[in-house]
């Protein structure tokens, strides 16, 4: 496998959300292929919202487990048997598709592959919207290769959830935060269709496009936070996009697409711009947002 990765950081190596800690020994027992570890991801961790009716009150809670290893450690607390081994449903680990891609990128890297997590929007999901969404884009065979974990099979919205377009999609694919962002700047998409859901338009639009614009970057730089977590620049969704934001969405936006590119230099440019802003980078205290509705609580990372 060529690893010589064209990148300003080893995404060979753990971050401090991937790393599995004294889980070690169940990741290096996991295969690389993409189509086995998607099965791996969804045996242990269950969807949340797509299956809320059918998953007990009880572990609501683990949806805000951050750490590969704090995840691992729940499931081997229900199970104590090998990830692949098969899990009831209602005793899965409580996630969405942030840590589907988390446990796959943490078993990549394991192996030495280098692979990271991608954030976006699937407009594969439902017809005319665009979810926020968090895929795997791993370094296969000399080149990136984007695959969705979540995606049990091929579908006519998505022909290949296991080598996914690196371009900008069109209606029904992956696209990134940046590429959605710069596409709404140019009036080319309408904002309020890329959210969480459409029957919450609140957390969509304008200001929910800028806000994932910090999180691609951040994802790309080894702070693998959960997708309704706050700190810095990020406002509620439905907060107006100041020109000072925006401009500073404009700049992070086109620095990713010119990184994606195989810029390096622009890459580099982006490493120490996200490293320099407080309002970019997580500090050591952060706002998590509620799914279900509860109020916000501050989290010590």
């Amino acid at each position: 496998m060529d690893t010589v990765v064209p990148s300003v950081i080893d995404h060979a190596a753990h971050t401090a959300y991937s790393d599995p800690g004294a889980h070690a020994a169940l990741l290096d027992e996991l295969p690389t292929d993409p189509g086995a570890l998607g099965e791996v991801a969804r045996n242990v961790i269950v969807h949340y919202r797509a299956f809320q009716p059918q998953l007990p009150e009880a572990t609501r809670g683990d949806i805000n487990t951050r750490w590969l290893r704090a995840i691992l450690d729940t499931d081997q607390e229900r199970h104590a048997a090998p990830l692949a081994e098969e899990r009831e449903l209602a005793t899965r680990v409580q996630g969405c598709c942030r840590d589907h891609t988390l446990l796959c990128v943490g078993a990549l890297r394991q192996h030495g592959i280098p692979a990271r997590s991608r954030v976006g929007f699937a407009g594969y999901f439902t017809g005319g919207f665009h979810h926020d969404h968090v895929i795997v884009e791993a370094w296969i065979d000399g080149g990136w290769r984007r695959f969705d974990p979540e995606v049990e099979a091929p579908s006519p919205e998505l022909a290949t959830p296991l080598d996914m377009a690196l371009e900008a999609a069109d209606a029904t694919g992956f696209t990134t935060a940046a590429q959605a962002w710069v596409a709404y700047r140019r009036g080319e998409i309408d904002a309020s269709r890329y959210g969480v859901h459409p029957d919450v338009p609140e957390v969509g639009g304008a200001g929910f496009l800028y806000g994932e614009v910090i999180y691609e970057v951040a994802h790309r730089f080894g702070d693998e936070l959960l997708l309704w977590d706050a700190w810095g620049r990020i406002a509620p969704p439905d907060a107006p996009v100041s020109d000072e934001d925006a401009a500073l969405a404009d700049e992070i936006a086109a620095l990713l697409l010119a990184a994606d590119a195989g810029d390096l230099d622009a890459e580099r440019r982006l490493l120490e711009r996200y490293r320099s802003d407080p309002g970019l980078h997580p500090g050591p205290r952060i706002l998590t947002m509620d799914p279900f509705g509860g109020p916000p609580a501050h989290v010590t990372l």
